[in-house]
Order: C-alpha cells, then sequence, then structure tokens
C-alpha cells in the first residue's frame, strides 16, 4: 500500500539494531520511508484549509503527524491526521494566535518604524522592540507546536519554547529558516510552483523544519502516554 507501511511483518524500514543515523543521512533516511506519507498529508492539509477557519487545526495536525515521523512511530497519515485534528483543536487556535499576532503585528511594526527611523533616529528604540518580538516568536513557533502537541498545559509549553528559541537559538533558527522561507517562497513563486504547493509545498518545509528541531523537542518535550505505548 502506497500511503501505509506495515509494521508488523518484515520489510524495507530501519532495523531495531542499526545505529540512529544523524544529519543529512538521517533526513534522507525520513524522506524515503514518509514518501508517500508527506505527500498525502499535504493534500490532506489543503482540503482541511478549505474552510479557511480550520487552518489553526489543520496546521496542528500536520505539526502532530510530522513529530510522529521524528519520533520513528508508525505512520497512519489520514488516522493520525484526523485524530490530531479532533483532539487538539482547542491547543491549535491558542498556538496559532500566540505565533500569528506577533509575527504580524511586530512585522508591521517593525517596517513602518524603520521607514520613519532615517528621519528621527528615536524611531530606532520601537524598531527594535518590534523587530525583538518578531525573532523571538518566530524562533520559538516550532518549540512551542512540539511542546504543545507532546501534551504540555499551555504556560509550561510557552516557558520552554521561549527557554528553547532564545536559550537555543541555532536549531530554531535553522527550523525557522527553512521552514518559513521554503514555504514562502513557494507561494510566491505562484502560479509557476502551483504544482510544487500542491504536493508538497506545506508538508515538505513542515518536515524540514521540525527535522532541525527533532533532537530538541526530544530532549525536553516529554512523550504522550500513547507514544510511550508505542515504543
Amino acid at each position: 500500500m502506497f500511503f501505509r507501511r506495515d509494521y508488523s511483518t518484515p520489510g524495507p524500514g530501519i532495523r531495531p539494531d542499526e545505529p540512529e543515523k544523524t544529519g543529512p543521512a538521517r533526513l534522507l533516511q525520513i524522506i524515503q520511508l514518509e514518501a508517500g506519507s508527506v505527500f498525502l498529508l499535504n493534500l490532506l492539509f489543503l482540503a482541511c484549509c478549505i474552510p479557511v477557519i480550520t487552518i489553526p487545526p489543520a496546521i496542528f495536525a500536520m505539526n502532530q503527524v510530522i513529530r510522529k515521523m521524528m519520533l520513528d512511530r508508525p505512520v497512519l497519515c489520514f488516522y493520525d491526521f484526523r485524530t490530531a485534528f479532533c483532539t487538539f483543536w482547542k491547543q491549535s487556535y491558542i498556538a496559532f494566535f500566540l505565533v500569528a499576532l506577533p509575527l504580524v503585528g511586530a512585522g508591521f511594526g517593525a517596517g513602518f518604524y524603520l521607514l520613519r527611523a532615517g528621519e528621527n533616529p528615536v524611531m530606532f528604540a520601537p524598531f527594535l522592540v518590534c523587530s525583538t518580538i518578531f525573532l523571538v516568536t518566530l524562533l520559538s513557533s516550532g518549540c512551542l507546536y512540539g511542546a504543545l502537541g507532546a501534551g504540555m498545559k499551555l504556560g509550561p509549553a510557552l516557558r520552554l519554547a521561549l527557554a528553547l528559541g532564545v536559550g537555543k537559538p541555532l536549531r530554531p533558527l535553522l527550523s525557522a529558516l527553512v521552514g518559513y522561507g521554503l514555504l514562502l517562497f513557494g507561494i510566491l513563486q505562484l502560479p509557476i510552483s502551483l504544482i510544487y504547493v500542491l504536493a508538497l509545498g506545506f508538508s515538505l518545509p513542515c518536515l524540514l523544519g521540525n527535522f532541525f528541531l527533532r533532537t530538541l523537542l526530544r530532549d525536553y518535550c516529554p512523550a504522550t502516554e500513547e507514544e510511550e505505548r508505542e515504543e
């Protein structure tokens, strides 16, 4: 079956005694094993975004399915997406507005004050405030989705996301550059990139962004009870 791997019978996959690969080799291994699921996940995401109001749960569900791939858990794409969509819908709206509002507001403010800073140097102060809020939100956003998806309550999840985004910025920065950058590139290149956007334009940036965060989330975000039962 193209979109479903059989984990109960021998076949292609990762042997239990095989040392875990790292870096590009690990990324290629994940893509090889999950190519069909990544494609289907993109279609599911787009279909669930059609009502517009369901965009936050769709984003959260996509991140949850990708999280299972990063943890090398068995993935049943449609079932896992639907389950996460229905289970985490409250968390999804919280995460969406905690990320979207500061990014949009601080991004607009940074641009607004920067344009006026040439005439009035005092405008550099609010520009620095807005740009700092924008950068911190950008670095913490992926960690926030991971922490909430791991079952953490909002307060601890937000504190952890900020601590990882600010205190360990390298991987969150790579995640943001690749994830948001590739997503923005695909959207800006429409209609030339239409086939790419429909096939992989959202799920692939999500996968790559989560790939850079996988060790941070694995070390600092506890597995849920369901994930522990799957081990």
